[in-house]
């Protein structure tokens, strides 16, 4: 029965807690425990907390410095970073508008500033090369000493231990524990430095991140000693997401709900910093690779649940996805409907 996968521990009485770190360790029965835990998270919620996962909080406190380094530096300093066609470099505050969302009609930019960074490139690289969109070289800041370092370090841990957790991904879908292995080898990543300025008073249509719904297959986001971070259950009520010390918040997105027929939570979330000072995070975003198909999975469709949306490239619905939210992007490019 599903009841018997709640786990032991829920935030609020709402959002799992999930403790990878048995199964970091290989301890015996470990995955399919955390694969149950992983299913009842994500058919009832669609955002869990997790605690296990082994990231020295040093390298976590030392993210939020560089993020803090970074969005201290002077607009103009930053502008010589502005975003490109890649999604990659700063982009400053209003550079964003959820036009996807399907929970508010955002009709203002989001109220935040960010700096954006993919897998780390060379120019010999055959996609930099070929121009393939969203696959261009990272712009990095060559004055300020120290954050490539930081910031590189901690995107191979966060990837290394994303490629872990998708054989648990497998075994909460029913598919064998390998199931995604190949679909991830060189996985799409993206680290987000985000500065939130402190405008606590703000009108009913504003925010720091408008309600919307993430567009790929897992959230990672770091351990923040701040709220702001609102989340939006299956029946409609709006909850704030406490502060659980250690604890990464996890949650997926569009193309996990796709991928798995409805099946998994693409849960809305928003951010509004109600405080009277400047709130940073670092979400670490990770997806499978560009020519990934996204069709429907063996084990979420049956003759009476046939799959709800046609097959499409990870590549196609990134680059729809950036085209209609991030302002850059849409003024470059003809949006392309995507039936999602």
């Amino acid at each position: 029965m599903l009841d018997d996968l709640r786990p032991d521990v829920m935030i609020d009485g709402v959002i799992p807690l999930l403790d990878v770190g048995p199964y970091l360790a290989d301890e015996p029965g470990a995955l399919q425990k955390l694969g149950r835990e992983l299913r009842y998270a994500f058919e009832r919620v669609g955002f869990y907390y997790m605690r296990g996962h082994g990231v020295p909080p040093q390298m976590i406190a030392s993210m939020f410095e560089a993020a803090r380094r970074f969005h201290a530096q002077p607009l103009e300093w930053k502008q010589r970073l502005r975003i490109n066609e890649h999604n990659i470099g700063y982009m400053g505050v209003g550079g964003s508008m959820f036009r996807t969302s399907q929970v508010q009609r955002n009709t203002k930019p989001s109220d935040n500033e960010a700096f954006f960074l993919r897998r780390e490139r060379s120019p010999d690289d055959p996609d930099v090369i070929a121009n393939k969109k969203l696959r261009g070289l990272n712009q990095w800041p060559s004055d300020l000493p120290g954050f490539k370092e930081i910031v590189l370090a901690y995107m191979k841990v966060m990837e290394d231990l994303a490629r872990r957790l998708v054989r648990v991904y497998a075994v909460a879908l029913a598919l064998p524990p390998t199931y995604f292995d190949a679909m991830f080898e060189q996985p799409s990543i993206v680290q987000r430095l985000t500065h939130y300025p402190a405008r606590p008073r703000r009108g009913e249509d504003e925010f720091s991140i408008a309600p919307h719904t993430d567009s790929g297959f897992m959230t990672m986001l770091a351990p923040n000693d701040m709220p702001g971070l609102s989340i939006r259950l299956p029946n409609g009520d709006w909850i704030d997401a406490p502060v659980v010390q250690d604890a990464y918040v996890v949650n997926g997105g569009d193309i996990l709900k796709r991928w798995t027929n409805d099946r998994f939570l693409s849960t809305p979330h928003r951010v509004i910093n109600v405080i009277e000072r400047p709130r940073y995070a670092v979400p670490f975003f990770f997806d499978p690779h560009f020519e990934t198909q996204i069709a429907c999975l063996p084990s979420c469709q049956t003759a009476d649940n046939p799959a709800k949306y046609p097959a499409i490239t990870y590549e196609d619905y990134a680059i729809w996805f950036a085209t209609r939210n991030y302002e850059h992007q849409n003024h470059a490019a003809t949006s392309e409907r995507v039936d999602a």
